[in-house]
């Protein structure tokens, strides 16, 4: 990037575009090449041709790199030479920040990937909502990270800076006319860049999907482009359910009924039905449900793991209901807590927390119990903002909000709130005060402990040995010692024998793997316990929706009426499936075989062999079916017609 002669040849402004196009082409293929190394382990176990994702990932740098250089060649082409210096400084200051911010997402990539497996997403987007928790957490667990991509873009920047001094100024030299006519071929090639491909549609991010693996597909992503894409696609709910495919709402209904073994049109709403209990009480019971954030089952005694995290869990899994074969809907808190708040399923895009139609009238468990006059509470121990919490609670039949500012001089406060024998603490004293004011409760707890950067109090726990102190087992560990907390406490006081207890995780702490679905990691923990409740193991295949049926079952109320899409398991049916929602991913699964669709792919089919899938046939029926439950959960969100259900809906 020398001082500029005189004389320019018309293929100058080629050069320089191409030279720029080479740049940023480099800066994606070694962030791709780090990760290509970095999982290599991984990689070559997919057995897939991976090496191809250097030629497909180069279509998706080559689209990002041809959308930022529109303007660059917009400047040089079109604008006129006697606004030369005003051109050339603001082309430095255009590609100091492109390039300043691919190198800062592109050294993001690397910890977000080791946390969610995935390149940057919708994930990293909505996580910008919430800098305190978000920019703490950061700093409290990636300081290396921060300091080597400090020194990167302060190094980059004084490089850069001097060396376009004259870079881009020399191309004005050009006759103005000569430019002008230079721009159209120009502009044509960027254009073909941008759209990469010469088909109906113009290529985009399914492109990179290429392979089983899901490991391969993602570091064939750009980085750039998967947050750009999330972005528009949030922006636009219908254009990404058009993605999908179409599909007729009575049919989608139909099957979604037919897989759930609910009758859409039982009631005026939709899957809503009138539901007698097996365990009707003249008293009836109180419900506390307790989420846990991110307690995966791989981590849990009493499902196999051999390490001791979970003496508690193991303890209690032979005095309740002990759900062997649980699943999580989803990867995000908010997907785990409308499941078990109110029965719902992932909906495409943004989960319901934090979606304008469902802040008011949408069906939770507050508002059914409130007829027979429960008080309804969350429990949390972080702020209640996060993730819309207060909106969707406050909007939606919930009486009252602890979080953590009303925790009064907590034991131990870190980067997500207050810790959890805090949270179990305050609850226990709430429900005991309600119990002596002899107020039916009901009551979502919702932990924080378990999540980066694994904080909690010293002295509670004996550290896992051979691991860090703030590793996630020992934060599994002291979420274990939390829930013993809790329980053996209620069991000590008045109110433990006129209520219901369940327990469960929203989601698994990272859900990665080499399938193309990780379907092992959505297997969580689940538990109801209370006075009364048999000691029982279910292994059938569960999702969270049953876990909040089941409950519901147990505190005695008769001919309840809800359109939770879930079954308790005392009922009479023979459900035995899972949905899943990976990113923008769903799987279906019944039985051993899952239907896995993703935007603008053609469904697969694939088999549970030895814990990993495999391909197989087609089974069009399933993949139709898993298309419906993405239509028909949309359309219950989109039409507000998952709400209370009232009693003249339902004959």
């Amino acid at each position: 990037m020398t001082k500029f002669t005189q004389k320019t040849s018309l293929w100058t402004p080629i050069k320089k575009l191409f030279i720029l196009y080479l740049g940023l082409i480099g800066l994606f293929f070694l962030g791709r090449l780090g990760l290509f190394f970095l999982y290599f382990e991984r990689i070559i176990q997919s057995h897939t041709e991976y090496w191809w994702s250097f030629v497909y990932g180069l279509r998706m740098d080559t689209i990002v790199a041809s959308l930022f250089l529109l303007i660059p060649a917009i400047l040089l082409l079109l604008l006129p030479s006697r606004l030369k210096r005003l051109g050339n400084i603001s082309l430095r200051f255009y590609f100091l920040l492109i390039f300043l911010v691919a190198i800062y997402i592109e050294n993001a990539t690397f910890p977000f990937f080791a946390e969610f497996d995935v390149r940057p997403n919708a994930l990293f987007i909505n996580y910008l909502e919430y800098p305190k928790e978000v920019f703490g957490n950061i700093w409290a667990s990636y300081k290396l990270e921060i300091f080597i991509s400090t020194v990167m873009l302060l190094t980059f920047a004084v490089w850069f800076w001097k060396r376009s001094q004259y870079f881009f100024i020399e191309v004005y030299n050009i006759p103005y006319t000569q430019r002008i006519l230079l721009f159209l071929p120009v502009f044509i090639v960027l254009f073909i860049g941008v759209r990469s491909s010469f088909g109906h549609r113009p290529a985009n991010i399914s492109d990179a999907t290429y392979t089983h693996s899901h490991l391969v597909n993602e570091i064939t992503k750009n980085s750039l482009y998967a947050i750009g894409y999330a972005y528009y696609s949030q922006k636009t709910t219908g254009f990404e359910m058009k993605r999908y495919g179409k599909m007729p709402l009575a049919e989608a209904y139909q099957r979604m009924g037919k897989r759930l073994e609910l009758n859409p049109k039982a009631c005026k709403t939709p899957f809503a039905r009138i539901v007698s209990t097996a365990f009707k009480r003249d008293k009836l019971k109180n419900l506390v449900i307790f989420v846990q954030e991110s307690l995966g089952a791989q981590f849990v005694g009493a499902l196999g793991d051999k390490r001791g995290l979970t003496p508690n869990l193991d303890r209690y899994a032979q005095e309740g209901l002990w759900f062997t074969s649980l699943y999580s809907n989803g990867t995000r808190s908010i997907r785990g807590l409308a499941a078990l708040t109110a029965g719902f399923l992932p909906v495409a895009g943004k989960g319901v927390l934090k979606r304008n139609k469902s802040q008011k009238d949408f069906f939770t468990v507050a508002q059914l119990l409130k007829p027979y006059g429960y008080h309804s509470v969350f429990i949390y121990g972080g702020e209640k903002r996060f993730d819309n919490m207060a909106s969707w609670y406050y909007g939606n039949g919930f009486d009252e909000i602890i979080d953590e500012n009303k925790f009064n001089n907590p034991t131990f406060h870190g980067i997500w709130g207050v810790s959890d024998e805090d949270l179990v603490k305050r609850a226990n004293e709430e429900f005991k005060h309600f119990y002596e004011k002899q107020q039916p409760f009901v009551s979502v707890m919702f932990s924080t402990s378990n999540h980066t950067p694994f904080e909690f109090p010293e002295g509670r726990i004996e550290l896992v040995k051979g691991v860090k102190k703030h590793s996630v087992e020992n934060a599994i560990k002291y979420a274990d010692y939390s829930i013993g907390l809790f329980i053996d406490s209620a069991r000590k006081e008045a109110y433990y024998k006129d209520t219901v207890f369940l327990i469960a995780s929203d989601h698994n702490v990272r859900v990665y793997g080499d399938d193309l679905l990780p379907f092992n990691l959505f297997k969580i923990m689940g538990i109801i316990l209370g006075e009364g409740v048999e000691a029982k193991t279910i292994n059938r295949l569960t999702m969270q929706p049953d876990l909040l049926a089941t409950a519901l079952d147990l505190i005695g109320i008769d001919k309840l009426r809800y359109p939770i899409l879930g079954h308790s398991i005392y009922e009479s049916h023979h459900k035995n499936m899972s949905l899943m929602k990976f990113h923008q991913m769903y799987g279906l699964r019944v039985k051993d075989e899952i239907a896995i669709i993703q935007p603008e792919e053609q469904p697969v089919t694939m088999k549970i062999r030895n814990g990993h899938l495999v391909e197989s046939s087609h089974n069009i029926e399933l993949e139709k079916d898993t298309l419906g439950f993405i239509i028909g959960i949309n359309a219950l969100y989109q039409n507000k017609a998952f709400r209370p259900v009232m009693q003249e809906d339902c004959r």
